[in-house]
């Protein structure tokens, strides 16, 4: 992971952040049938129960990620991207225990997700089942799709470091 990784609450405004939303949205859109897309558009990641961040090397975007509350002690993960020049480098979980620090402090005990169930998808599905989330029904709005998967892990009483394998 690059050494000058800086995460960040973003408001959204600026054009790198945009760009990498649409790029995101674009990728789930190519691949995936409108219908199981779940990611947030730029107007969805607005909402006031929506926290986003962002990941910078220098001024570079490397990743973003945002998690939206749902009831007063659980959230769900949304929108992770990491830029396709930062793969591999660790940004991916430095996002995602960012996510889970900053929901811990505001008081969520569990955190869900729903991400795909296909091939273009293994890499995040690896990255949660190694940060302790489990699969799952699903849960929500969602009903059951065969080009999504579900998964969630609590949260309460743990660090990062006591997890991540």
């Amino acid at each position: 992971m690059p050494a000058s990784l800086s995460i960040v609450l973003d408001d959204l405004t600026g054009t790198a952040t945009r760009d990498l939303i649409a790029a995101h949205l674009a990728g789930m859109l190519a691949n995936t049938p409108v219908e199981s897309v779940h990611a947030l558009d730029l107007t969805a990641l607005q909402h006031p129960a929506v926290r986003v961040y962002s990941a910078w090397v220098g001024d570079e975007i490397a990743a973003v990620g945002a998690f939206t509350t749902f009831d007063s002690d659980r959230a769900e993960i949304k929108s992770m991207r990491v830029a396709e020049a930062y793969l591999g480098q660790g940004i991916g979980r430095a996002m995602l225990e960012h996510l889970e620090r900053e929901a811990r402090g505001v008081g969520i005990r569990s955190l869900w997700l729903e991400t795909g169930a296909g091939p273009d998808f293994v890499a995040a599905r690896s990255l949660y089942e190694r940060a302790g989330f489990s699969y799952c029904p699903p849960f929500g709005d969602y009903s059951p799709d065969p080009l999504s998967v579900f998964m969630t892990r609590e949260l309460a009483g743990e660090t990062a470091g006591q997890r991540m394998r």
